[in-house]
């Protein structure tokens, strides 16, 4: 007997699920609040918040920052024709952070926030806690977050609704009108509402005063800044003073104001914590898990010292740069060409690449324009080289999205001649990385041999021949820290870089909003340029390349079977792949696939190196197997 509810008769049990989820969907969409249960709500929050301010000076006992001050002078200095930008790139944790917070003591007038996921773990206490507290001082704050992955409780929304009069927080695209999005909601709305569901804002922004603006990849989460124990993301930003900020501003107010970025009390779960409260709920102070490492940081985050050598001294001085975002129509008609703005800009750059295109993301999966394009500059005359940096298997936490990448392998390295090299998971560079910023974290004051960049350098080599011992091949599943790959960079020619949220997959393409910075810099391009090499060096990633043939006629039935199976539009059982992952053996020095000496230097360690045969193994079989349709929404 079938246990599928359209063999035959649907029996009773899936009858009863499936008309009781259908009657969650309608009753879900039609419960949304009246306007006098909004009013009533405001009317609360006003009576109840504290108005009461920390600071009663004109500039709001902004402290000093020489971040905000270059910014300022920047932006004196710029002529429409001539536009001056100071441009810092981010790579490294600790700085990305602690520039955050320097920015936001350092605000005079306002701060905008704009992220995709905003957690209540460390990282996320820290900057929430921050934002309550320059609101308090006078500040104008303003907080938009997008709703599926951030703020999940509606208690810590209630109490952003009072902490403060110059505190505003908008969640955009909310689920059913709610904060919290349980299991029955997340069913419900993907059955009901699966396009408006399925567009989510993945900008990331931090505006402070409309001169200075931080952007890239890095969301509020304790991985993301390389303070999780188990698993953390290697990641970049890039902060920006200047003209740009301005582009920054209208983005942020174009999403601000547009009808899915919904304020606190039109929430139905918060507007009714708001109207039973029996007692002003207070803003608590943050319990951290790691206190004495958060204590370091905000100690960084206004040592003049530490803030020049690690985010003054590395400021490059340029002209032209440009912020781009989507549009928030593109959520609401995702087929209009305006809506793609940041999108269609970046597939312009790459199209008249000439000599290199170095691309990092995490998800390798190719929307039908980019493997256009890719295709047709492939094709040239004299082709770009194709530099890419993405995720193993190993290091992914997307293995569904990673299926669709290892299903297209051939024709990445055949059609698009890409060079794809993944992470690995326990890659030496990025645990340098997570050393820094949590060294000493038990002492309150960080030792002075890693006080600058030029003594960290010789920290890293210090590190980095400690971790050798610990970075072998692991099973994922096995137990120890892991890094990802969260990245989102390219650098054209070694002329332009660009730092964003934009994955160059289907669903940046066409789903999420997203956004960056494009700096036309050389400086700026080799130094961007440098940290996505680092990242692809032998000890960090593996090399993807092609089997080598052990049995000629054999092996050329296998890949063309194999290229067959891989283009069938619904399925793709063949278990025998065109490409594998491969090592450096010793004493090699790097080269490319093409070169005819490649076997001699490399080992191949499988298709899927450091993995268990494990569930998630076997679903990434099957995914790529049967999830084709799904490619665009992964």
């Amino acid at each position: 007997m079938s246990l599928s509810p359209y063999h035959g008769h649907m029996t009773q049990p899936y009858r009863t699920a499936l008309f009781s989820l259908l009657a969650a969907v309608l009753l879900l969409q039609g419960c949304t609040l009246s306007r006098a249960q909004i009013r009533r709500a405001d009317a609360v929050v006003a009576a109840t918040t504290d108005r009461q301010l920390s600071c009663h000076q004109a500039d709001h006992c902004a402290v000093p920052s020489p971040l905000l001050e270059a910014a300022d002078q920047a932006l004196a200095e710029s002529t429409p024709e001539h536009p001056v930008h100071v441009v810092t790139l981010l790579g490294d944790s600790e700085p990305a952070l602690a520039a955050r917070v320097n920015l936001i003591r350092a605000a005079r007038e306002t701060i905008d926030v704009q992220t995709y996921i905003w957690d209540q773990d460390d990282v996320g206490q820290l900057v929430l806690n921050e934002l309550v507290q320059a609101a308090r001082r006078g500040v104008q704050v303003r907080i938009l977050a997008d709703q599926l992955f951030s703020f999940d409780s509606p208690d810590v929304l209630d109490e952003l609704a009072h902490a403060s009069p110059n505190l505003k927080v908008r969640l955009y695209n909310p689920t059913f009108h709610k904060a919290h999005t349980p299991p029955l909601d997340f069913a419900a709305g993907i059955l009901c509402c699966f396009m408006q569901f399925n567009q989510r804002m993945h900008n990331k922004l931090l505006l402070v005063d409309d001169s200075i603006g931080i952007t890239g990849g890095r969301n509020y989460q304790d991985r993301y800044f390389n303070w999780d124990d188990t698993f953390d993301y290697v990641d970049r930003d890039v902060m920006i003073g200047g003209p740009a900020a301005k582009q920054m501003a209208a983005s942020f107010a174009l999403f601000w104001q547009h009808k899915r970025a919904v304020p606190l009390t039109h929430l139905r779960d918060v507007n009714q914590r708001i109207l039973s409260d029996r007692a002003v709920p207070a803003w608590p102070t943050p319990h951290y898990r790691r206190p004495l490492r958060v204590a370091q940081l905000l100690q960084s985050a206004e040592d003049p010292a530490w803030l020049h050598a690690w985010l003054v001294a590395p400021t490059l001085h340029v002209g032209k740069v440009e912020y781009f975002s989507d549009l928030p129509a593109k959520t609401d008609k995702p087929d209009k060409k305006l809506a793609l703005d940041f999108t269609r800009h970046i597939m312009r750059l790459v199209q008249g690449a000439k000599r290199e295109v170095l691309l990092q993301t995490p998800y390798l999966v190719m929307s039908r324009r980019a493997q256009h394009i890719f295709r047709v500059l492939h094709r040239g005359d004299d082709p770009p080289r194709i530099i890419v940096s993405t995720n193993s298997l190993a290091s992914t936490d997307a293995f569904a999205v990673y299926a669709m990448s290892y299903k297209h392998r051939k024709r990445y390295l055949t059609k698009f001649g890409f060079e794809i090299h993944e992470l690995k998971p326990h890659a030496p560079g990025p645990a340098v990385d997570y050393e820094l910023a949590n060294l000493d974290a038990d002492q309150a004051t960080p030792p002075l041999a890693t006080s600058s960049p030029a003594n960290a350098s010789r920290a890293r080599l210090h590190l980095l021949g400690h971790s050798r011992a610990s970075n072998r091949p692991a099973p994922l599943l096995t137990e120890g820290r892991r890094f990802g790959l969260h990245a989102k960079s390219i650098v054209v020619d070694d002329d332009l870089g660009m730092v964003g949220s934009h994955n160059f997959d289907p669903r940046s393409d066409h789903y999420n909003t997203e956004s960056g910075v494009i700096v036309y810099d050389h400086a700026f391009a080799d130094q961007l340029r440098t940290t996505i090499l680092r990242d692809i060096e032998p000890q960090n990633a593996w090399v993807i390349g092609p089997r080598q043939a052990v049995v000629p006629v054999l092996t050329d039935i296998n890949q063309a079977i194999g290229t067959v199976s891989e283009n069938l539009p619904l399925f793709d059982l063949w278990p025998f792949r065109y490409a594998t992952s491969y090592d450096l053996k010793p004493g090699c020095q790097p080269m490319r696939i093409t070169n005819p000496h490649f076997h001699d230097c490399y080992t191949p360690v499988g298709d899927f190196p450091d993995v268990d045969l494990s569930p998630k193994l076997i679903i990434t079989r099957l995914v790529t197997a049967f999830g084709v349709g799904a490619k665009g929404i992964l």
